[in-house]
């Protein structure tokens, strides 16, 4: 599957099977989350990985729009680090996601993102998780084999696309 085709099938997916993902695939997606672009290649990230089926049931119900991540067999949760990169610190921890869920449907596994950093119930993750203050956490991305079949459209590019000047 050529890149644009792979971009463009990707989908949030919900639902997951509860097959374990491979160690060799889930590392794949934290090398390509590792190798996201930064600002000044600061690389302002950490990653944090959660498989323990009692934790994702704690961030399903601290969260109120992650529940999907009680049945994904892995959490993938990146860390931003403000006292690296103050300005671009959010941008290139959010390539990261990108990163990870693009490699993840490279692998047949599904994703989906809720964002967390900024929330009012971030500090009770970082908490649970035991995130050193000056961090915070990006999101909860959800990692498992899917169990749903998704679509979607886009806007057409003529709609968003402005050339020279707005």
């Amino acid at each position: 599957m050529d890149t644009l085709e792979l971009l463009k099938s990707r989908r949030s997916i919900r639902k997951y099977k509860s097959k374990p993902v491979e160690e060799e695939k889930l590392n794949k997606c934290l090398e390509a989350a590792r190798w996201a672009p930064s600002a000044s290649n600061k690389q302002p990230w950490e990653f944090l990985i959660v498989k323990d089926e009692v934790m994702r049931k704690k961030f399903a119900e601290i969260h109120p729009y992650a529940k999907f991540v009680a049945e994904s067999p892995v959490v993938f949760i990146p860390l931003t680090n403000p006292e690296i990169h103050s300005k671009y610190h959010m941008s290139d921890t959010g390539l990261t996601i990108l990163h990870f869920m693009i490699q993840a449907h490279a692998e047949g596994l599904g994703t989906c993102w809720a964002g967390v950093i900024g929330t009012s119930f971030e500090s009770e993750l970082k908490k649970l998780l035991n995130v050193p203050d000056n961090l915070n956490i990006m999101a909860l991305v959800a990692l498992g084999y899917p169990d749903q079949e998704r679509e979607s459209s886009r806007k057409e590019l003529d709609e968003l696309v402005h050339w020279d000047m707005y």
